[in-house]
């Protein structure tokens, strides 16, 4: 990530004096990005190509006001804590949440980040969707851990880990991932299917997640969740394409003035 475009990135995400690549700037840094830009799949809902390269994440993300998927926003943050001096390894998961205990195993079709700090190991996250990680996690197994938002734990499975959330009073696998490090092209292949494959989910509808700090929004088609942190969570169904967007802009912070087609898409929602 170039200079200008870590000025502008630190600038979006509203972090000033991010000079020391040290464990409470990475804090900081994982929160408010986080908290600023939505995971959202408009791109591959509306047809249009997903870019992984460092100028198109900075002009989609950043400069745009746009979010994306988890290839898109832990790419574009990698990128940024590179630039600061943190050291960084890029990492994939098989996706465990929403499925069956003995369904098959899912394809390496997730991505999160590995950061090696002189206290440890850690992993980030800021690209789950309604479980994004708002913390910062030490590689301690079997550790409950807490976030800005619910805890976290990573229990070993074979040679690698499921990342669980504690939702509600259970512990929700997330997903299985291991330290072997991935490159840009095992990101793009994943990419690439999970944008163009018919039965990519992605395809079909829309999801949209952001959070605040006392509560997660998340869109699914077109229901409305407001999940309150240790309180009740409060559901409603859109009615209309106009009021997607205006949600859209309003509770997930989006500049959707970058898709005029977006209404006629969302009209396959009703």
């Amino acid at each position: 990530m170039s200079t200008s475009h870590l000025h502008d990135y630190l600038h979006r995400i509203g972090v000033a004096d991010a000079d020391a690549p040290d464990l409470p700037t990475l804090r900081r840094i994982v929160a408010a990005h986080a908290r600023t830009i939505a995971f959202e799949n408009l791109d591959p809902f509306t047809r249009r190509e997903v870019r992984l390269d460092p100028d198109g994440l900075s002009a989609k993300l950043v400069r745009g006001r746009r979010g994306g998927w988890c290839f898109e926003q832990n790419l574009l943050l990698r990128g940024a804590l590179d630039a600061l001096g943190y050291a960084t390894t890029g990492l994939a998961a098989r996706v465990m949440w929403g499925r069956p205990a003995d369904a098959p195993l899912t394809p390496r079709g997730h991505m999160l980040l590995r950061v090696d700090l002189p206290e440890g190991t850690h992993l980030v996250d800021v690209g789950f969707g309604g479980l994004t990680l708002t913390g910062v996690l030490a590689l301690e197994p079997e550790v409950a851990q807490e976030t800005p938002h619910e805890p976290f734990r990573l229990w070993p499975a074979g040679t690698g880990f499921v990342m669980q959330a504690l939702v509600g009073s259970e512990w929700r696998p997330l997903y299985r991932f291991d330290l072997a490090e991935q490159l840009l092209v095992d990101y793009e292949v994943s990419n690439f299917y999970l944008g163009h494959h018919p039965a990519s989910h992605f395809l079909s509808g829309i999801m949209v997640a952001r959070p605040d700090p006392d509560r997660r929004y998340a869109l699914s088609g077109p229901g409305l969740a407001v999940h309150h942190l240790g309180g009740p969570t409060e559901r409603r169904t859109l009615e209309s394409p106009a009021e997607i967007r205006r949600v859209l802009e309003e509770t997930f912070l989006l500049d959707t003035s970058g898709l005029p087609d977006l209404e006629t898409a969302l009209a396959r929602l009703f």
